[in-house]
């Protein structure tokens, strides 16, 4: 698993350049018009989700990706830690945030490795992530945000649906960019089901939900005691 991993950050780091071009749905991304127009209904509805939960104090926000995310941050965030594997995606995240009115400190880092200072954030944050988290890390990944956490601290994740029925737990998936280069990455599509369940026994209060075409996983959870072996 160790070189799925490594090969996931190499293909993040090599799509970089295009992986806002999935999220507008231009060129090779672009959709038939009626799913074009639910895609975008559901991404405002996972953005306006983001401000109604309200990030405010310190917020870190893990795998943040080329800002699509971050950017919602201002307003709410008193400051802003934002981690990632790839430093050609953070570049993407600075350009974007650029003359923002947020205070944001970026990190490179793997971040099954990385580890912020105990009780030191408010919130964390995932988007578009926890689907490409394998199994057996999965104990590791939320001691880890519970460890990051100050007391009452929250957790907000946006992620992958499927409009079909999938099989559980992570799979490996081609994926292919636009130079032809393929890549193998490791995925799994949480049902709102699977992932509030996972979460309880691990000791967090969840509340999770597709958005209204299915396109989104939205979820907020809280730790409500200690955090329990699976």
């Amino acid at each position: 698993m160790d070189d799925a991993v490594a090969e996931q950050i190499e293909y993040y780091r090599a799509r970089a350049g295009e992986y806002d071009e999935w999220w507008v749905r231009r060129g090779r991304y672009a959709l038939p018009p009626e799913l074009e127009r639910q895609w975008f209904h559901d991404v405002a509805q996972a953005e306006a989700a983001l401000h109604d939960f309200a990030p405010t104090g310190r917020v870190l926000e893990l795998a943040c990706g080329t800002g699509l995310w971050t950017r919602h941050l201002v307003g709410h965030a008193q400051q802003v830690t934002a981690v990632d594997a790839s430093p050609e995606v953070l570049e993407h995240n600075r350009d974007r945030l650029a003359g923002a009115p947020l205070n944001i400190e970026y990190v490179v880092a793997d971040v099954f490795g990385w580890r912020p200072a105990p009780a030191s954030y408010d919130v964390v944050m995932f988007t578009y992530w926890l689907s490409h988290v394998p199994d057996d890390r999965l104990a590791g990944f939320w001691a880890g945000i519970r460890a990051a956490l100050k007391p009452g601290g929250r957790v907000f994740v946006i992620d992958s649906a499927s409009l079909s029925p999938q099989p559980s737990g992570g799979r490996m998936e081609q994926r292919q960019l636009a130079d032809g280069r393929q890549f193998s990455v490791l995925k799994r599509y949480w049902t709102v089901d699977e992932l509030e369940s996972d979460l309880r026994s691990r000791g967090w209060s969840p509340t999770a939900y597709m958005t209204d075409n299915h396109m989104i996983l939205v979820a907020t959870a809280t730790a409500t005691g200690p955090e329990r072996a699976v």
